[in-house]
C-alpha cells in the first residue's frame, strides 16, 4: 500500500511510524487512593490487595513513559518507574500520625552524573496533585557555593526566574528561608530574598482533570523541560569555584 505525500511523491505506508500512545493514570487508580484515605487500616489494605496491585502497576507504567520522553531532552539515573516510585507504607516509628499507609503514589527523578545538577518529583493524589523540581536539600557546601553565587550575579537569577518559560510553567521560586540573613551576608543585600533561601524549588499545581487525561505524560514532561535554563545554570556554578575553576 502506499500514500500519496503533500509534495506528490508516493511513499509506502511502512514508511510512517506510529506515535507513541502513552499510559494514562487510571480512574480507578484514583478512586483506590480515595478509598485508602478513607479506610486506612491493614485490614483494609490486605483485603484490597489486588487493587493496589493494579494501581501501582498502572503508575509504574505511567512513570515508565515519561522515562523515556525525558531522557529525550535530559538524561536520568532512573531506569525505571518501579525503582523511581516512593513506598506507599508510613514510618510511623517516629511520627505523631500513626496511619500505616500513605495515600498518594510519589516518585522523583535525579538527573545523571555530577554534571547535571537538580531532582524532579511529582505527587499524585486525589485533590492535591503537584509536579516539583529544583533543589530540595543541598548540603553545607552546595548551598555555600549557590548564595556566593547569587551575592555577586543576582542579575543573572534575576532573569532567569523572569524567563517566560518558567514564569508561566512554575511561577516563582519557593523552598525554606533562613529568618532574616544567612551567616556572612548582609540584611540590606538586594538580593537578600533570594540569599535567605535555603531550599530553591519550583512547584505546578494539577487538577484531577488533568491528571487524569490521555496526555497527562506530555504535559508534565513539558512542565519539566521547561525548568532547563535554571538547572543549567546551576549545574554550573556547583560544578565550578568562584574563580570558574572546575571543581568535578
Amino acid at each position: 500500500m502506499f500514500t500519496k505525500a503533500l509534495s506528490g511523491f508516493i511513499i509506502p505506508n511502512s514508511f510512517f511510524i506510529p506515535v507513541m500512545k502513552h499510559h494514562a493514570i487510571q480512574k480507578s487508580t484514583f478512586k483506590y487512593l480515595i478509598d485508602l484515605s478513607a479506610k486506612n487500616n491493614r485490614d483494609w489494605f490486605n483485603a484490597n490487595k489486588e487493587k493496589y496491585l493494579e494501581a501501582h502497576q498502572n503508575m509504574i507504567s505511567f512513570v515508565d513513559d515519561l522515562i523515556f520522553e525525558m531522557n529525550k531532552h535530559d538524561v536520568l539515573e532512573n531506569d525505571s518507574g518501579k525503582k523511581s516510585l516512593y513506598r506507599i507504607y508510613n514510618d510511623v516509628r517516629f511520627s505523631k500520625n500513626k496511619a500505616p499507609y500513605n495515600p498518594r503514589f510519589a516518585f522523583g527523578f535525579q538527573r545523571a552524573s555530577k554534571l547535571r545538577r537538580g531532582g524532579y518529583y511529582c505527587n499524585i493524589k486525589p485533590g492535591n496533585s503537584f509536579l516539583a523540581c529544583g533543589f530540595f536539600s543541598p548540603n553545607p557546601a552546595d548551598l555555600k557555593r549557590i548564595r556566593e553565587d547569587i551575592a555577586v550575579n543576582y542579575h543573572d537569577w534575576h532573569k532567569i526566574l523572569k524567563l517566560k518559560s518558567i514564569k508561566e510553567n512554575l511561577g516563582t521560586l519557593t523552598g525554606d528561608t533562613v529568618a532574616t540573613a544567612p551567616r556572612g551576608f548582609q540584611t540590606d543585600h538586594p538580593a537578600i530574598e533570594l540569599l535567605r533561601h535555603k531550599q530553591f524549588i519550583f512547584r505546578h499545581q494539577f487538577t484531577d482533570k488533568e491528571v487524569l487525561s490521555d496526555n497527562f505524560v506530555a504535559e508534565v514532561n513539558r512542565i519539566f523541560k521547561s525548568v532547563r535554563p535554571y538547572f543549567d545554570y546551576m549545574s554550573e556554578v556547583l560544578t565550578t569555584n568562584a574563580n570558574g575553576e572546575s571543581i568535578v
